[in-house]
């Protein structure tokens, strides 16, 4: 058996928890260690970063938006994913580098070349064996969110439409530019059959059953 790194990508409400949980017990079942983790916050550095990204209380500059997130990144790849890819697991995340090309380099408008650079040497060049694109229409993702919590937003889940437009926008196009790594399933589907395409895709990256 070996490691392998496995990204969830997408706007905001399109279920990559859901679907995180369904593929770890699947694969668990199948006798792969799964470790389930998340940007930003997947170490108690990066918790305390993510509350200053996503709830800190008055303007944020974009760039220093975007250098938060790379702090976080490279605290979150040294210490979480790194030794658990060594120790032949599967590491299941939740958003890495193309959500910050998304968010901070499309939609803050700070450049998508410049914050995959800063990105990419944050992590110290790890990129995913599989990048998982949940892709909604924006104004049902965020129905999602609100049905779910009520009008309870974080910084980003705040912004306009026009802003979670260009993210999913951005998405789409590294998906476009990368198909060899990019699965793009429409979110909009059932539970069901959305984690039955993720495990087919899954199933041939770690050599395991579909079933």
């Amino acid at each position: 058996m070996t490691g392998r790194f496995i990204t969830l990508e997408g706007g905001d409400g399109v279920g990559k928890t859901t679907q995180a949980e369904l593929l770890s017990a699947w694969l668990a079942d199948h006798g792969r260690t799964v470790l389930r983790t998340r940007e930003p916050g997947g170490t108690d550095l990066g918790v305390r970063i993510r509350e200053m990204v996503l709830h800190e209380r008055g303007h944020v500059a974009p760039r220093a938006e975007a250098l938060l997130y790379a702090a976080d990144r490279a605290q979150h790849v040294e210490t979480v994913v790194r030794p658990a890819i060594a120790r032949d697991e599967i590491v299941l995340q939740d958003r890495y580098i193309d959500s910050s090309v998304a968010y901070q380099g499309v939609a803050r408008g700070l450049g998508g070349d410049q914050v995959r650079s800063v990105s990419e040497w944050a992590a110290d060049g790890l990129a995913p064996d599989l990048t998982i694109l949940l892709d909604l229409d924006v104004s049902v993702g965020r129905a999602r969110v609100a049905a779910a919590r009520g009008d309870t937003f974080d910084r980003l889940e705040s912004e306009a439409q026009a802003f979670h437009e260009s993210v999913r926008s951005a998405f789409l196009a590294m998906a476009d530019a990368e198909p060899e790594r990019f699965l793009v399933i429409d979110a909009a589907a059932s539970t069901e059959d959305v984690q039955r395409a993720i495990r087919a895709a899954v199933a041939r990256l770690v050599a395991i059953d579909a079933v």
